[in-house]
């Protein structure tokens, strides 16, 4: 009851193993709470199925027997009809059916376990239930974790069940094995309010009324004790059962009589010693150490060790390891409700101060005890939050958000508390998002701050909340009147004048104005020999020179940042920021093969910086791989990226961008691909939050140029073009590369006689080109549009000799396509059959699918119609053929026995990147498992499956 989500996923697991796809899933919970229910369900349907069902339950024994779980679930014994299961008996107890084996035995013992499942699942799918794995012994659990490793890549369903504690150092061990693999694990929960009124109307027989539900739900959703209290209930007769179910008596205390009964049986068996510790020790929760419980009662602990050990004995605590644990909340919740509400208060704050005197405690816990006790306005309450906020904050950010806000709200009288707390509550919520809250509490704390450097770390944190929330101006006033201040210290003046040059540029768009503002920053940074400042500053100048197209020396700023930081192990999220500019440089640059390895060095670093997983870093080697024409890399990359990507802004240190560029980029793809569907779908998407900012306009370009082409697609190219106005004139401040749009605008422009609107984009295109430090992108884009616009092949070769040398292969076939057509136009058939049949081999790598339909339709206007498709050879879309560069070396990595982890490390991606090249290596090839990927690699390439990358 109340568990279809769960028995849904056994189920499709159950119906995989069906078709011979393995795996394996972990199903936790409490005592009670209905794992074996659920497998069972589960069994029974793969019985039905056809699959080999067998399972065994661990007993929970201080010595439980080697191997005893996987005995008693394959059915080993020396009676076995099975020859096989008869001898491994036979070699494991020769003599007696509880000799303790020798490591040598287990190992043997363990191996000839594997193999008859090996044989098993040879047979049929076999489905393998393991309950209560918490008690199974050390020899059982590392045959589980061998056969967790190779399920996937046999027909096996390995479902264990177990409670979350008490876990061994075996189950410890088992657990850290599975979570690099692709386990399902199914957490079973409470049930909820509708699935604990059908399980009373059941038990009952009838529909339970408004008291007995009440009282229901104080068994914490646990169906076991659900059942238990309403059993008991219609035992003693307090239940009267007619046309609904309902006590004879309507008034419910703390806890239900019948099932209090139950838990003060329990109880009976402790002291009234005992009781009293276990009292307190509930106020420590569900879970404690024995040291925290003798602070609390002022007691050694050798003079408690006879009260615990009671308590243990009488099933109350159990042995977590290093702490201890009531066995079940309820009984917790018991001894808690027991203690009168203001006693309760007041220990809970004892609490918090025996805890803080012992010192070595997390001040978590300490937090979690004074949000217990309620509002406080104590001295000591007090002077621990100034004290302990700052790091409080960091680990505990929402408890110590409420602490502050409770506090504050208490009034202080104190100036110099009452300016702690506020600067303290203002970091969390700007790092917590709440943006209009920290900028009250930031100026609340500049009403009261007296030290300089806590003023300008203020005005900064105030100005963070102002722009994140959009309000530019605002920030802008806020940081002129912190750097009006003669008091400010210099490493603060630097870091404010560069985050005002950051807004100055992305807010408005005051390039020159910026420009100065950072060069400012960066001199007093120098001075003060603040690295972060400094670091800040530079990366403000690459963002004027990337915009001003100055690219030497936008790349020598992120270089000198990146000495500057790495000299210092400066700021994570600073250090991100500059190595993902660097990239964006040497693209500008058309230096293609450098732009990649520093991406390997971005994701070295974040992975070194256990940020493996960034986000940002996907969407950077997305618009990457997007122009070296690795689609389905690009498309790999975004598929990684979380949904939530408002939460990409390198923590306010830069405006948003990558939620455009994420739709946008997916979007041109799919219109590239011919995928409308999902094309109509990112546009959609990437259109629902308009831009503020000149920063948020400038990362629309491929949202716009997505629309452009689908408006194309559609036959409507007067609206594709118009699609494209902006991009004839760049708004002031704003880094759009137009460069790389205007070859489509001119194309666009001349299929519909515009020639006007053509001429336009090659004069805006050349001011790009003249802006450049040296001849690199722009300047080719310009070649090109000047080709295409006086149909002088001289110009569109110049362009696609520049792409083929530096490595840009989707920029080389659109070239190569607009050269062929002007070559047509001259006469040249055979010439432009050639240079097409080379953009449309492209086109086919690309998978650009309507990219090919276009080029063809437009040679056809000069009559060429036969001959282009013999020149290139189709991309194919299955086997082994099918596998792009990357997924051919993710395949054979896979064969050579790699995890996803280590072939994510070998190939700097990320891990949710590699498994979705698994995946897609998988639909190609037809296949269900890594181990028939490893024999399709053998069997194409024996030589390359032993590989060291």
């Amino acid at each position: 009851m109340g568990r279809e989500a769960e028995l849904s996923v056994l189920r499709k697991a159950v119906t995989q193993l069906r078709v011979g796809i393995g795996g394996v899933v972990l199903v936790e919970g409490e005592p009670g709470i209905g794992k074996s229910s659920l497998i069972v369900t589960a069994a029974t349907d793969a019985e039905g199925a056809g699959c080999t069902v067998l399972r065994g339950t661990a007993d929970q024994v201080v010595h439980p027997l080697p191997l005893r779980l996987l005995f008693d679930c394959l059915e080993i014994t020396q009676n076995a009809s099975d020859s096989g299961r008869a001898e491994i008996a036979r070699f494991a107890r020769p003599r007696r059916p509880d000799v303790i084996l020798s490591n040598v035995a287990h190992t043997a013992v363990a191996e000839m376990l594997i193999t008859l499942v090996e044989e098993l699942c040879a047979d049929s799918p076999t489905l393998m239930v393991l309950d209560d794995v918490q008690w199974a012994d050390e020899a059982s659990l590392e045959v589980c974790r061998h056969l967790a490793s190779i399920a996937e890549h046999l027909p096996l369903l390995l479902i264990m069940s177990f409670r979350a504690v008490p876990q061994s150092p075996g189950m410890r061990q088992l657990r850290a094995a599975l979570s690099g693999r692709p386990t399902i694990t199914i957490t079973l929960g409470p049930l909820g309010p509708d699935s604990i009124n059908s399980l009373v109307s059941d038990i009952a027989g009838a529909q339970p009324g408004t008291v007995l539900l009440e009282l229901a739900a104080q068994a914490s959703g646990n169906p076991l004790y659900v059942r238990e209290l309403v059993e008991s209930l219609m035992r003693d007769g307090s239940l009267a059962v007619g046309e609904r179910a309902e006590l004879r008596e309507t008034t419910v205390g703390s806890a239900p009589s019948s099932l209090a009964a139950a838990l003060d049986n329990r109880l009976s068996f402790v002291g009234t010693r005992a009781l009293n510790m276990l009292r307190m020790a509930a106020l420590l929760g569900r879970e404690f150490s024995v040291t925290e419980l003798a602070a609390l009662l002022d007691r050694s602990v050798i003079d408690m060790s006879e009260d615990l050990l009671e308590a243990v004995a009488a099933g109350v605590l159990i042995d977590v390891g290093r702490r201890m644990e009531f066995r079940h909340a309820l009984i917790r919740q018991a001894l808690y409700d027991g203690m009168p509400s203001p006693l309760r208060l007041a220990l809970h704050r004892d609490a918090a101060q025996a805890l803080d005197r012992l010192g070595g405690v997390e001040l978590q816990r300490v937090a979690q005890q004074l949000l217990a006790a309620g509002p406080a306005g104590d001295r000591w309450t007090r002077s621990w939050l100034v004290e302990n906020a700052p790091v409080l904050a960091i680990r505990a950010p929402h408890i110590a958000a409420e602490l502050l806000q409770r506090e504050l709200g208490n009034g202080i009288s104190d100036e110099r508390d009452r300016a702690a707390l506020s600067m303290a509550h203002a970091h969390i919520l700007v790092g917590t998002g709440e943006h209009e809250v920290a900028a009250v509490r930031a100026r609340q704390a500049l009403v009261v701050l007296r030290e300089p450097s806590d003023r300008g770390q203020m005005y900064w944190v105030l100005a963070r909340a102002q722009f994140s929330g959009g309000h530019n101006d605002a920030a802008v006033t806020t940081l002129e009147k912190a750097l009006a201040r003669t008091d400010l210290p210099d490493g603060w003046r630097a870091r404010l004048l560069a985050s005002l040059a950051m807004v100055q540029r992305a807010g408005s768009g005051e390039l020159d104005v910026a420009a100065i503002t950072a060069s400012r920053a960066l001199e007093i940074g120098e001075r003060a020999r603040d690295t972060f400042a400094v670091a800040y500053a530079l990366t403000c100048l690459w963002l004027n020179h990337s915009v001003q197209r100055r690219h030497l020396s936008a790349l020598e700023c992120t270089d000198q940042a990146l000495e500057t930081l790495s000299a210092a192990d400066g700021d994570a999220d600073l250090r991100a920021y500059v190595l993902h500019s660097r990239i964006f440089t040497l693209q500008n640059l058309s230096r293609w093969s450098e732009a990649e390895l520093a991406l390997q060095e971005a994701r070295r670093f974040l992975l070194d910086a256990d940020r493996s997983d960034d986000v940002s870093s996907s969407v950077t080697a997305a618009v990457l791989t997007y122009w070296l024409g690795r689609w389905d890399d690009t498309l790999a990359e975004l598929a990684a990226v979380d949904q939530s990507l408002s939460a990409i802004t390198y923590r306010g240190l830069r405006e948003r961008g990558p939620m455009w560029l994420h739709h946008g980029v997916a979007a041109l793809i799919a219109v590239h691909q011919d995928d409308r569907a999902t094309a109509g779908e990112h546009i959609r998407a990437g259109l629902r939050q308009p831009p503020a900012t000149v920063a948020d306009r400038e990362n629309t370009d491929f949202l716009v140029v997505a629309q452009a082409l689908a408006a194309e697609q559609a036959g409507d190219l007067q609206q594709a073009l118009s699609h494209l106005h902006g991009f004839l004139q760049r708004q002031p401040g704003a880094m759009t590369l137009i460069h790389q749009w205007l070859p489509t605008y001119v194309r666009l422009a001349l299929a519909v006689d515009d020639r006007k609107a053509a001429e336009a984009a090659l004069h805006a295109c050349r001011a790009e080109a003249a802006m450049e430090q040296i001849p690199a992108r722009a300047t080719a884009a310009a070649d090109w549009c000047a080709g295409l616009y006086g149909g002088d092949p001289v110009r569109l070769r110049a362009a696609v000799e520049h792409y083929r040398a530096a490595g840009a292969p989707v920029e080389l076939a659109g070239a190569l396509e607009d050269l062929a057509v002007v070559v047509a136009g001259q006469g040249d058939m055979v010439g432009s059959k050639q240079v097409m049949g080379e953009a449309l081999d492209l086109y086919s790598g690309f998978g650009a699918a309507w990219d090919i339909r276009r080029a063809e339709a437009r040679l056809r206007r000069f009559g060429i119609r036969h001959g282009v498709r013999s020149t290139r050879t189709k991309r194919p879309t299955h086997g082994w053929e099918a596998l792009t560069p990357t997924e051919r070396k993710i395949a054979l990595l896979v064969t050579a026995g790699r995890s996803t982890s280590e072939i994510a490390q070998s190939l700097f991606l990320t891990r949710r990147t590699t498994q979705t090249h698994i995946s897609h290596i998988l639909a190609k090839l037809g296949m269900r498992s890594r181990v028939e990927i490893a024999r399709e690699a053998f069997r194409q390439d024996p030589e390359a499956v032993p590989i060291d990358v």
